[in-house]
């Protein structure tokens, strides 16, 4: 059990680690882009400098990293259905290497992009939600799990309501979903019980 929750937590802070590097470098190797202003999606968008690359490892090799990650950590936790949508989410993510358009927004491809990631967060969501209501689980992991989703219902709320824009909003899913991952990552890797 020790091993599986160790194996878990180095993909976890795997997904979260290649996808920071993966983003400072093509970010870098895109004069186009701004860390600031743009999507991350930009880096695999139709037409971009090394968009092959960015999907397949800042897409397709972080989305599969998070779904071993979400398919053993439910499976550490005793939870069928948590695994699953915790798998899911990291299909949706490696779903997202469809690329987006820039210029034409309404193609199928671009949609299927945003679709993606969509029904990826929507499934992530759901579980952090049914974590926060398990009452067979550690109270300090129940509460990490409604405060994450706390927050990222507060930046989806913030977005519409103005106080923010949609790249603010963005960086802050990300940092969002990819700090539980590593916080939850690096539980398991100093072997807590039911990190």
């Amino acid at each position: 059990m020790k091993r599986s929750k160790q194996l878990t937590g180095v993909l976890g802070l795997s997904a979260v680690i290649i996808f920071v590097l993966a983003l400072i470098l093509f970010g870098n190797l895109n004069k186009e882009f701004s860390f600031f202003n743009d999507y991350v999606s930009k880096l695999g968008a139709v037409g971009e400098p090394n968009a092959l690359g960015w999907n397949i490892i800042g897409f397709v090799v972080v989305g599969l990293l998070l779904f071993f990650f979400g398919m053993l950590y439910g499976k550490s936790l005793g939870d069928k259905l948590l695994s699953i949508l915790l798998s899911l989410f990291g299909v949706g993510f490696a779903f997202t290497s469809i690329p987006f358009d820039m210029e034409l927004s309404n193609t199928s491809v671009s949609k299927a992009h945003i679709v993606a990631i969509c029904l990826g967060l929507a499934c992530w969501l759901f579980g952090l939600s049914r974590m926060g209501y398990n009452p067979r689980l550690d109270q300090r992991l129940r509460n990490r799990a409604n405060i994450t989703a706390l927050l990222l219902l507060a930046v989806m709320i913030g977005f519409v309501v103005n106080l923010w824009s949609m790249p603010i909003a963005h960086r802050l899913v990300f940092g969002i979903v990819f700090g539980w991952t590593a916080i939850t990552s690096i539980g398991l890797l100093k072997s807590h019980p039911q990190a």
